[in-house]
């Protein structure tokens, strides 16, 4: 079982890369966690009410919570998909998140779509280099050509039932 950590802006484009993911660890059971980071507020109330906060759920698009669906219907090696938010920009924090994840390896950004969704987003390149674990690259995927092969399998199926 293989978990790996994948930098995000949530857009079902930054889903491109998991199908290069998956054929590479075509023979592990994986564990994908999906994060977006944030710099720490300085506010006091802010940093009281973290943990009650679902303001940046709502910067996850339907869309891609649909794909999550398809990738894991499409994988059955996919045996988890979490979506989690780090808020915090310091080492010592992106590495007790690793470690509370039990994050094996993390994909490069460069190889995901990544854009802030926010203004105190933060670019976790930084923290993924300095925090020494094994970095995976993989070639981008094309995130229209998969949606056609889903909309093509859909009309397979649909003339199937009608026969």
């Amino acid at each position: 079982m293989k978990t790996i950590l994948i930098p995000t802006d949530y857009q079902a484009s930054s889903l491109d890369c998991i199908h290069a993911v998956c054929r590479q660890f075509r023979e592990e059971d994986l564990n994908l966690v999906f994060v977006h980071v944030f710099k720490l507020t300085d506010s006091f109330s802010d940093i009281i009410t973290l943990s009650r906060r679902s303001r940046e759920y709502e910067k996850v698009s339907d869309e891609f919570y649909r794909y999550c669906n398809v990738l894991r219907a499409q994988y059955p090696q996919i045996r988890n998909i979490k979506i989690d938010f780090l808020y915090g920009s310091k080492l010592s924090m992106f590495k007790q998140f690793i470690e509370h994840n039990e994050v094996d390896m993390v994909l490069n950004t460069e190889d995901c779509e990544f854009t802030q969704i926010h203004q105190s987003s933060v670019d976790p390149g930084l923290l993924i280099k300095r925090a020494g674990l094994p970095v995976i690259n993989v070639p981008k995927g094309d995130y229209a050509r998969m949606m056609q092969q889903q909309v093509a399998a859909v009309g397979t199926e649909e003339e199937l039932l009608e026969v």
